[in-house]
C-alpha cells in the first residue's frame, strides 16, 4: 500500500510506515496534479500539511484514498466532515507540536520586549555609524517576569504556552468557553513539578488585563481579536498570533500599532498567507515568521511517528 506525503514527512515517520508495510512517496506534486496522481499509483493515504489542499473534488475522485492525514493541529485545508460522509479515515496530531509553537510564541515576546525584531533590521545598515543612536533606541526594554500573559483558546498550545510563562514567573490569565478550569503542571529538568490551578475568566476580562495577549484558537469565521477588542486592551499592550490566520484583524492591529495602543505584535501566520501584506511585512512594530510555528526538528519527528502509527493502526 502507498502513502503519499505531499508535503513531506520526518525520516522517523517513513521508517516507521515502511517497517509496517507500506511504501512512503515523499514526491511533492502540484495541486491540480494530485487527482491523476493519486489514481495512477493507487495512493491509500494522502499525508499534508498546510500548503495541500483536500478538497471534496479529490474525495469524490480519488476511489483508492482510504485515509487522509494532516501533520499538525488545523485542519482547516481538509473538506474533513465530507471526508469522513464518504467513509475516509481523517486524522491529526494534536500533541506532536505543542511545546514547539509555545517556544516560538516566546521566542517573539523576549525578541519583542528587547527590540530585536527592529535592531536586527537597523543594526547591519546603521550599526557602524550610528551605534548609540541605535543603543539609545532600544534601551528602554521590559522583562517579562511579573507580567500577565493573557492566552486566548486553552487547548494543548494554549496550556504548553501557559507552562513557559508560569516557569519565567508571569501570572497567567485564560479565557476559553471549553475550558472552565485547568491544572497546569510545569514539570523541571530535575523531575520536580509544581501544579497550578487555573479557571477560565471573559475574553473582555483577559483583555483588559493582560500585558500581554497570545492567541491559540482554530480557524474562525469572524476574528477572535478586532477593532472592539483592541479598544479593550491596556495601552502598551503586545500581541502574538501563531494560531490561524483570520482570526486577527490585521487591518484593526496596524490602526492600533499606529495609535500606540499596541507596542509591538508577532505574527506566523497571516490573512492573506502565503503572500502577507506589505503594510504588514513592513512595518518596524511587528515581529515576522513565515509560519514555522510546528517546525523544528523535535516536532516534525513526533508528527511523523505519530501519523505513522495511526496509519498503520486504521489501514493493516
Amino acid at each position: 500500500m502507498k502513502v503519499l506525503a505531499n508535503d513531506g514527512i520526518a525520516q522517523t515517520g517513513v521508517l516507521a510506515m515502511e517497517d509496517g508495510g507500506f511504501e512512503v512517496i515523499t514526491t511533492k506534486v502540484a495541486q491540480e496534479q494530485l487527482i491523476p496522481y493519486i489514481n495512477e499509483n493507487e495512493i491509500v493515504a494522502l499525508l499534508v500539511r498546510s500548503a495541500t489542499q483536500v478538497r471534496k473534488d479529490i474525495i469524490d475522485n480519488c476511489p483508492t484514498l482510504k485515509l487522509i492525514g494532516r501533520g499538525g493541529v488545523g485542519m482547516d485545508n481538509i473538506d474533513v466532515a465530507y471526508a469522513k460522509e464518504k467513509g475516509l479515515h481523517v486524522i491529526n496530531t494534536p500533541a506532536a507540536s505543542s511545546e514547539s509553537v509555545a517556544e516560538l510564541v516566546f521566542a517573539h515576546l523576549f525578541g519583542g520586549v528587547r527590540f530585536l525584531y527592529d535592531s536586527n533590521r537597523n543594526m547591519p545598515l546603521d550599526g557602524d555609524t550610528k551605534f548609540k543612536a541605535l543603543k539609545k533606541a532600544y534601551a528602554g526594554g521590559i522583562e517579562l517576569r511579573g507580567k500577565v500573559l493573557g492566552v486566548i483558546g486553552f487547548g494543548r498550545i494554549g496550556q504548553a504556552t501557559a507552562k513557559i510563562a508560569l516557569g519565567i514567573g508571569m501570572k497567567v490569565i485564560y479565557f476559553d468557553p471549553f475550558l472552565e478550569e485547568s491544572t497546569i503542571k510545569v514539570t523541571f529538568y530535575d523531575g520536580q513539578q509544581l501544579s497550578f490551578a487555573l479557571e477560565s475568566i471573559s475574553k473582555e476580562e483577559v483583555l483588559k488585563a493582560s500585558d500581554f495577549i497570545t492567541i491559540h484558537v482554530p480557524a474562525q469565521k469572524e476574528y477572535v481579536i478586532g477593532k472592539k477588542e483592541f479598544g479593550l486592551m491596556k495601552d502598551g499592550v503586545a500581541i502574538v498570533n501563531a494560531a490561524r490566520g483570520g482570526v486577527l484583524d490585521e487591518v484593526a492591529l496596524i490602526d492600533a500599532l499606529e495609535s500606540n495602543k499596541v507596542a509591538f505584535a508577532a505574527l506566523d501566520v497571516f490573512e492573506s498567507e502565503p503572500i502577507p501584506e506589505i503594510k504588514i511585512l513592513m512595518h518596524p512594530q511587528i515581529s515576522l515568521t513565515p509560519h514555522i510555528g510546528a517546525a523544528t526538528k523535535e516536532a516534525q519527528g513526533r508528527i511523523g511517528s505519530e501519523l505513522a502509527s495511526q496509519i498503520i493502526t486504521l489501514l493493516k
